[in-house]
This record gives structure tokens, C-alpha cells and sequence, in this order.
């Protein structure tokens, strides 16, 4: 089992300076760059102040604090107030919407990475921004929706109908609209990967949500060029849960030397006929949908993509979708956007995929350590590292696809102190993300909300004045019933959708 340090703290060193100048500092990256700009005492000698919370410096102390980020003085000072997040027109805490910019002339550069993306991420283009955070909220979805902790018998399920996701989280705007969900076995012979009921009454004793296939409706395929099919695939809810039972064991997959890791293609795959949501393995799920799609919108005359997302474990089933449906239709462009996972398979694994024209972006935190697994786990790295001086490549885990690579002590809306689960979570992400302008400069003004960030975490300097973990669903799902005086279970919650269920057996 891998044992982390709970916290880690980028923000201690000390430099020396004279107090009685003033040394100006200036945030990059903004568009009102040149008005940010600040005085070192005014920020020290604030007891209060946003530069000096980590430690008071006394009267005759000489050596402040080191201080990585600058913060214009408007942002240390958002407070969460009604008038600000709840009381405006629209849904002020929702995510960004869909950006308005038509793409359609673009998209194979922007969307497909026909170039690799050469010129487009440092600095990030901001069309090209706009599209990962789109995926990154749809992977975020499959978190939102995962009943982990109302109602025992509903336990490993979506909280709602595949018709009502996108109103629910309110993810409307991007412009496209649930078609399937897609489950997956819960248990994998003795691993853990998936949350599991134990309630005797369980909607399922076998299967989990593992996440959806959405297609883009028809304006937003004007706007970007064509009809996009999406498979987002839910994470693990705890990744302490997958990494204690993360093995080393590759095993082939196709024709060659092509192998990936044995956990992540057992979920992909396995089925059981006894069950009512797996008689279909996830791996067929997704692909009979995908054909369906692609082959109803290809008869209208329609270009048509396909694009899978996911974070953690789902950005692993990601890559393994993108294999089996390269494969499967070799004319479809197929792009994968993934945010922290794990390596997945060999270096004949990443050749195949890279053969297939699939085009991958791994979104990954300096801070986040389960990209580096499984091969950073010691005895494995000592493993690959001989077995790569022997020639004996196809056992050696690797990446595969552009990486863009985000430092979350670059934010100076965060902690400086954090844990590696903090690192991993998808919110931040996307925090990242949003207001990241290019690796060498500060913070550009962003579009998503601030509070997002504190949805399931504490990361939030405390000047923001945002609760922490504050998501979750009102009252647990429970509704007040005014006849009888009882707070009681809405029906939906004991009656699954047929329609979901039928296409799922």
C-alpha cells in the first residue's frame, strides 16, 4: 500500500529584506496586469492582510515570509455574501457556459490536435481553454451526480435520470444532451476499484455508474463543426481505495506487444450474465451506443467526432475506450482529454495509439502523484528501470499524448498548505485551468466561479470567506411531505428509469 505525507508546504522559505523600501511586485497573466501592482509594507504590516496570514510578523522582525503568489487587492477581499453568489439573475455558482466563439472552421486544429497543438498551450489559446474546461465539467458531472451517500440501496447509482443530469448540475449551456449511461462491474475478483451497497435492499449488489455517453445538439454542432459524441468515465470517489489495490500486472490486449494495466481493463470488460445493469460489459455499452451515433449522424451527412474525458480511474478507461474505438472505426477522429490518471499501459501501447491517429491531452498538477503510478511506486520503477537496460520494453509503463502541466502553489486563491488529495481533486483542476494564461506568468482574470473550487474541498484561502465541502444534495435527498408531517424518500429514488435499465441489460 502507497503511504503519502498528509501535507506539504511550498511556502517557507525566507529571504531578507529592508523594510524601510518599498518593493513593488506586478501579476502577469491579467488582462488589468498593469494596475495590479503592490507595496510590500502595505501587505506585512496588515495583521489582517491576505500576504501575511501565515505568520504575524513582530515590530523588529526583519525576515518576512516568502510569498509566491500576488492576489489583486479586489480578490483578497471577495467575501461570500448573498448579493454576490445566490441573489442574481441566472445561477451565479453553475459552471462556465459553452463558449459563443464559432469554431467550425477550427476545430481539427483546436479540438483534434491535428498539430499536437503545437502554439496553442503556451500560452493557451483561449478557445482552446474554453473546450477542456467543457470536458473537465462533464468528467466533474459523474462525481456530482454519484450517489455515495444518500439513501443505502440506492448507493453506487446516479442521483438522477439521464434526461434531467444536465438540468440538475446545471450543465444545459454547453449544448448537449445525455443519450446513455454506462455501468460497470463494482467488484473485479478480489480488487476494490468501485463503491459497493451493502444495504440488502440495493438497487444493485453488482454494478456502479461508471459515467455517460452525451451527444451535442444541433446548435452547438453548428458551432463547433460537427456532432460530437461524448463518453465522460467517473473516477473513484476515495483514490486511496484503487492505489492500495493497484497491481503491477500488465496484460496484452489485440495483436503484439500491447499491454496495459490489469485492473483498469478488468473494469473495462467485465460482464456477468446473473447481473441486470452488466449482461453488457462497460467496454459494450459504450461502443454499441458509439456506432448507434455515429452511424445515425453519418447517414444525415454529418461530420461527426468523438470525444472521451475523465478524470483519475476514468481518464484510464479513457484511454482504453480511445484504443478499443480506433480500432473499432478507423475513420472517426477520436480525442481524448484527460485530467490526472494514472499511466495506463506499455510503450507498444502508446505507439498503437499514436498508429491510430487517437489524439490525447493529459491535464496533469506538478503536486499530483497518481500520474506517476503505477511506475513511480518504488519497486516498480527499479523494475522498469532494468528492464528498460535489458530491452525488455514492452513491461515498462508509460504516458501517452501532450501534456499540460499545472502547479497549484501558482494560484493565489489556494492554501499553501495541502494534501495530495487536494492535488488530486478535479475542482482544482479546473481552477487551474480556467485561469491559467501560459507557465511562466501569473493568473489571467477567469470565468468559473471561485466557489466551485470549495465544492469538496477546503482549499480556499480563508479571505474568501467560502464554506468548505459545501456541496451536497439538500437534505440528503429527503422531502418534507405536508399531508402526513413526515420527512420521506421521493419515489424517483425507488423507481429506476426503465428506459435506462432496458438498454443497460
Amino acid at each position: 500500500m502507497l503511504h503519502l505525507p498528509l501535507v506539504v508546504d511550498f511556502h517557507h522559505a525566507v529571504k531578507p529584506f529592508d523594510r524601510s523600501r518599498h518593493r513593488k511586485y506586478t501579476s502577469h497573466g491579467s488582462k488589468s496586469a498593469a494596475s495590479l501592482t503592490y507595496v510590500v509594507p502595505e501587505f506585512v504590516d496588515r495583521p489582517d492582510d491576505y500576504m501575511s496570514r501565515t505568520k504575524f510578523l513582530e515590530e523588529k522582525m526583519m525576515v518576512p515570509i516568502s510569498w509566491k503568489h500576488q492576489v489583486p487587492k479586489s480578490k483578497a477581499n471577495v467575501k461570500y455574501t448573498t448579493p454576490n453568489l445566490v441573489e442574481v439573475q441566472g445561477d451565479f455558482m453553475s459552471p462556465a457556459r459553452s463558449p459563443e466563439e464559432n469554431m467550425s472552421n477550427k476545430w481539427q486544429e483546436l479540438h483534434a490536435g491535428s498539430s499536437k497543438w503545437e502554439h496553442l498551450l503556451d500560452p493557451i489559446h483561449p478557445w482552446l481553454r474554453a473546450e477542456i474546461i467543457k470536458y473537465g465539467e462533464f468528467a466533474q458531472a459523474t462525481y456530482d451526480a454519484f450517489n455515495k451517500d444518500c439513501f443505502p440501496e440506492c448507493y453506487g447509482n446516479c442521483r438522477y435520470r439521464k434526461h434531467r443530469l444536465f438540468d440538475e448540475l446545471h450543465l444545459t449551456k454547453h449544448g448537449y444532451e445525455v443519450t446513455k449511461y454506462i455501468y460497470a462491474m463494482s467488484h473485479v475478483g478480489v480488487l476494490q476499484y468501485l463503491e459497493r451497497s451493502q444495504s440488502p435492499h440495493t438497487w444493485s449488489k453488482d454494478s456502479n455508474w461508471i459515467g455517460f455517453v452525451a451527444v451535442s445538439n444541433d446548435d452547438e454542432s453548428k458551432r463547433i463543426g460537427r456532432r460530437d459524441i461524448v463518453m465522460a468515465w467517473r473516477g473513484t470517489v476515495a483514490v486511496s481505495e484503487w492505489i492500495s489495490d493497484l497491481e503491477a500486472k500488465l496484460v496484452l490486449i489485440g495483436d503484439g506487444d500491447v499491454m496495459v494495466e490489469y485492473g483498469f481493463h478488468k473494469i473495462y470488460t467485465s460482464k456477468c450474465d446473473s447481473t441486470r445493469y452488466n449482461k453488457l460489459s462497460a467496454s459494450e455499452q459504450v461502443m454499441e451506443e458509439v456506432k448507434k451515433l455515429e452511424k445515425l449522424y453519418r447517414e444525415k451527412g454529418e461530420k461527426v467526432s468523438l470525444t472521451i474525458t475523465g478524470h483519475s480511474l476514468g481518464g484510464a478507461l479513457a484511454l482504453l475506450n480511445a484504443y478499443e474505438a480506433a480500432a473499432s472505426l478507423p475513420d472517426l477522429p477520436i480525442t481524448v482529454i484527460s485530467f490526472g490518471a494514472p499511466q495506463v499501459g506499455n510503450i507498444a501501447f502508446r505507439e498503437k495509439i499514436n498508429e491510430m491517429k487517437v489524439k490525447t491531452m493529459r491535464i496533469v498538477v506538478k503536486q499530483d502523484k497518481v500520474p506517476t503510478l503505477p511506475g513511480e511506486l518504488w519497486l516498480i520503477r527499479i523494475l522498469q528501470t532494468l528492464l528498460s537496460i535489458t530491452g525488455m520494453r514492452k513491461w515498462v509503463y508509460t504516458h501517452v499524448g501532450e501534456e499540460l502541466a499545472l502547479d497549484i502553489t501558482s494560484s493565489p486563491y489556494l492554501k499553501p498548505k495541502f494534501s495530495y488529495k487536494d492535488c488530486h481533486n478535479l475542482e482544482i483542476y479546473l481552477h487551474l485551468i480556467d485561469r491559467l494564461h501560459n507557465k511562466d506568468s501569473g493568473f489571467r482574470e477567469g470565468e468559473r466561479d471561485i466557489a466551485l473550487v470549495n465544492k469538496n474541498t477546503g482549499m480556499l484561502i480563508q479571505e474568501i470567506g467560502i464554506p468548505e465541502n459545501w456541496y451536497q444534495v439538500s437534505h440528503k435527498g429527503l422531502i418534507f411531505n405536508t399531508i402526513i408531517g413526515r420527512w420521506i424518500k421521493p419515489k424517483s429514488v425507488n423507481q429506476q428509469d426503465e428506459e435506462d435499465v432496458l438498454l443497460s441489460i
